[in-house]
């Protein structure tokens, strides 16, 4: 797995991490160091590009979930807290303003809808759309 980052400017500078392969078990922790970095660095805003990755395994879908509630932590939306994010989630009135999916493949896809995280993660096949969204 190799992750190229760049930024994009829309309404806001948005970091945007290419992944190029799995994640899995054997490539979770460097994407989510790359992930973190980044956030160190001063990334407010991620768009992940799964363009180019076949499968995520449960171990990347708990980085995504990391990288999740680190961009959160940064974000506190609109004095919502954490229950109302979970309540938003459940009725599907929230979606991340901070951390958004491109492009991933229809099994990938099928997982994230599996998992729920299609409920609070907005999934794009544009990216222009995608970073106009943030």
């Amino acid at each position: 797995m190799d992750v190229k980052t760049y930024t994009e400017k829309g309404d806001v500078v948005v970091t945007v991490m290419h992944v190029d392969g799995n994640i899995d078990s054997s490539t979770y922790e460097a994407f989510q160091s790359k992930a973190d970095e980044l956030i160190d660095n001063g990334a407010h805003f991620v768009l992940v590009d799964l363009s180019h990755v076949q499968f995520v395994s449960s171990a990347g879908m708990r980085a995504l979930q990391h990288i999740y509630d680190r961009l959160r932590s940064l974000h506190p939306v609109s004095d919502l807290s954490d229950e109302d994010v979970k309540k938003g989630i459940r009725e599907g009135t929230y979606k991340s303003p901070f951390l958004k999916l491109l492009n991933p493949s229809i099994e990938t896809a099928k997982t994230f809808n599996i998992a729920g995280f299609d409920m609070f993660i907005e999934i794009f096949t544009d990216k222009d759309e995608a970073i106009a969204s943030f």
